[in-house]
């Protein structure tokens, strides 16, 4: 069975490794590091060194047996292309994923540049979504090293979003989800800096999803932007190729739909 997943724009998780290090400001309240912590005192195997970046091997072909088709967000609580990973590892999660090629698998990472390092060791397959997280405007560049990559799907993860980002640039990019942060301590975001880098993925043609307003109660915040929820997916080629629940169906706005119809008729 599936690991199922309360993140709102995945449908499951799946953790070759576990375990970090912050290294910017978007780390400060991590939410794996609670959750590893918590595991550990509850004696989860896997979380026996709590929040140590540990590669979990018995794991790799986990998602081999999961015979239904779905969206998984590898490493959940982790980061793939962290340093202490080796790249031996790296390349053994990509012949999974590509193995099972009727999963799509979204990596993302704060390490862009060892992404971009490794991208001519590596066989993209089409079924990897890879993405970077950009909390702010001191780490677009991240954004630029993930352009450099052949990965077919490529996404931003703008959360927890901690300033305007008002010049993205985003040729190439499929995909960007934002939202603010959660939990004790969460800093706040401010409606203006979503709308902006909204009105720039309608500009850019970028599927644009809003995850969440966050801070210490975010259900009560909920996820409302102006009214309504954003949900888009990204209908690239790649993506709409794909067999199964490739294309999110839900109402879209105007120009989304005719993206979608333009992706599904390469299907």
């Amino acid at each position: 069975m599936a690991q199922g997943s309360g993140i709102e724009w995945t449908e499951s998780t799946w953790n070759p490794v576990t375990g970090c290090n912050k290294i910017s400001p978007g780390c400060k309240h991590c939410y794996a590091e609670r959750m590893s912590e918590r595991l550990q005192a509850m004696g989860q195997p896997n979380y026996r060194n709590g929040f140590a970046l540990t590669l979990q091997p018995k794991m790799l072909e986990l998602p081999l047996g999961w015979k239904k088709p779905q969206r998984i967000f590898v490493n959940s609580m982790s980061d793939l292309f962290h340093k202490a990973v080796p790249e031996a590892y790296i390349q053994q999660v990509f012949d999974v994923m590509r193995r099972a090629y009727w999963h799509q698998f979204q990596v993302l990472t704060k390490r862009a540049e060892r992404v971009a390092a490794l991208d001519a060791h590596i066989d993209w397959p089409a079924n990897v979504w890879m993405g970077v997280s950009v909390e702010n405007a001191d780490y677009v560049d991240r954004i630029e090293a993930l352009r450099s990559t052949r990965a077919h799907v490529k996404f931003l993860s703008i959360e927890p979003l901690l300033g305007p980002l008002p010049k993205l640039k985003l040729r190439g990019i499929h995909w960007v989800i934002v939202g603010g942060e959660s939990g004790p301590g969460a800093r706040p975001m401010q409606p203006e800096w979503v709308a902006g880098i909204r009105e720039q993925c309608i500009k850019a043609n970028v599927a644009f999803f809003f995850k969440q307003w966050g801070g210490t109660n975010k259900k009560k915040a909920g996820r409302l932007l102006e009214g309504r929820t954003w949900d888009e997916m990204p209908t690239s080629p790649a993506v709409a190729s794909m067999s199964g629940n490739d294309v999110d169906r839900r109402p879209l706005p105007n120009r989304a739909r005719r993206t979608v119809r333009l992706a599904m008729a390469q299907d």
